[in-house]
């Protein structure tokens, strides 16, 4: 039998009340954010705090999803998070795949993948680089300099270890190439490897901000992040100048700012559900043995 000491109980009460604590600092921002961008001015400008309207309105969301900057920064941003995606997983899975296998000169090209994880150029050499390529006020400058992370490559190719070496020897003995055997067999192996590592790199392009505000001076490019900076942090909402609100009052712009919050983070939340089967299983990658 399970003999619990009172000790044991109390433990457990101070285990609950912390965490739900947590739980609670982590839900009222949220529910504050939804309540205020739900709310309407009488109500925002009468009240302190809200968590729960007594009016709900929706002029906030109208007034963001009839403005064309809004939408275009959302087009943008999908595009470069489907893409930068895709070739972030077809990139690193492939070199992680490579530098999985014996071949000359395989430790120069992990020292290098290394040397750039624990040493980078820096801001003003890198920007220099993507000046002279040619990649300012372009949606590959959000891509290309980000193409491989170092920390998911070395991951990657852990989890390439693991996987038995006779499956590939038998399909090399069946005829099938190298690329053959990568494609058919090592890729749909590494289904939790690819739901993780492929969330990892959306949710990093979808909330990237930074290299947009040096490599993007062109506001048809900025994706919704650095709209969303132009709103919340800069405090400036008169470029969302939606045209039914022209003639009327528009809504407080606090209420603009967090229905322009929840919208930019409402996709990932969208996202996830479908791929937590696979990322329960890829977050224990590293746990793989070398």
């Amino acid at each position: 039998m399970n003999h619990r000491t009172w000790v044991d109980r109390i433990a457990d009460w101070i285990n609950v009340i912390v965490l739900s604590l947590i739980a609670a600092a982590m839900v009222v921002p949220f529910l504050y954010i939804f309540s205020v961008s739900f709310s309407s001015m009488e109500e925002y400008l009468r009240k302190d705090f809200i968590l729960w309207p007594d009016h709900w309105v929706t002029d906030a969301y109208r007034y963001i999803l009839s403005n064309d900057k809004f939408i275009k920064s959302v087009l943008v941003t999908i595009f470069v998070t489907v893409l930068g995606t895709t070739l972030n997983l077809a990139f690193t899975s492939t070199m992680a795949y490579a530098l999985s296998k014996p071949f000359f000169g395989q430790k120069l090209f992990l020292f290098m993948v290394l040397f750039t994880f624990l040493f980078s150029a820096g801001i003003i050499p890198t920007y220099l680089i993507v000046k002279e390529t040619g990649l300012l006020n372009s949606v590959w400058a959000l891509i290309i300099p980000v193409l491989i992370s170092p920390w998911n490559l070395i991951v990657f190719s852990q989890f390439f270890k693991s996987i038995p070496e006779e499956l590939n020897e038998a399909a090399l003995i069946d005829g099938a190439g190298p690329f053959k055997v990568f494609t058919s067999i090592v890729l749909p192996l590494s289904k939790p490897a690819l739901a993780t590592f492929g969330l990892f790199y959306a949710v990093m392009h979808w909330n990237s901000y930074f290299t947009g505000m040096l490599y993007l001076s062109n506001p048809k490019l900025w994706t919704i992040q650095l709209l969303l900076r132009q709103i919340v942090v800069v405090n400036d909402t008169s470029s969302l100048s939606a045209e039914q609100f022209v003639n009327i009052q528009p809504p407080p712009a606090e209420t603009i700012q967090m229905a322009a919050i929840l919208l930019a983070t409402l996709p990932i939340l969208i996202v996830y559900p479908f791929l937590q089967k696979h990322f329960a299983k890829g977050v224990m990658i590293g746990s793989v043995k070398g």
